[in-house]
């Protein structure tokens, strides 16, 4: 059997640190789950009887290790921080317009706005300068204002 690359060895504190977080019981089961995946690996549990004892696949057994050995300590049983970046469709000046432009009269032959409407109405805008926005993007925006487009009074 190959000697294992990633050795989990817990100090007191951490170990007291794991032992403390599953006995409150507080967090999510896959927090609690990576927590037990350290203390059986730290006892010499091979990673099959880990992931049998605690049903949960080999891989992630594994993964849990490299995480110890590489980020240092129990932080290897936090949540991986998200790796992609949303950039902002609109502008603090494009939203404004677009508050505005919610708050006018609907176009005529229509009762009031729809995000569809307002998605391509903002965009045909000479002030803004964007080529598409979707309607979910419009509806983010009126939700930060608390605006309500079936609301009579909106304006």
């Amino acid at each position: 059997m190959p000697k294992k690359k990633y050795i989990v060895d817990l100090t007191e504190a951490e170990r007291e640190e794991l032992e403390t977080l599953i006995s409150s019981g507080v967090d999510s089961a896959r927090k609690l789950t990576r927590a037990r995946i350290l203390l059986k690996a730290d006892e010499g549990w091979t990673d099959k009887a880990i992931a049998e004892a605690l049903d949960v696949g080999r891989a992630t057994v594994e993964r849990v290790r490299k995480r110890f050995v590489e980020w240092g300590g129990i932080s290897a049983i936090e949540r991986r921080k998200p790796r992609r970046r949303y950039e902002r469709k609109l502008d603090g000046k494009a939203e404004a317009h677009l508050i505005a432009l919610a708050c006018s009269a609907p176009p005529e032959g229509r009762d009031r706005w729809t995000l569809r409407l307002l998605a391509e109405r903002v965009v045909q805008l000479a002030q803004v300068d964007i080529e598409s926005v979707s309607h979910e993007t419009v509806r983010q925006v009126l939700k930060k204002t608390s605006l309500n487009l079936g609301d009579i009074n909106t304006g």
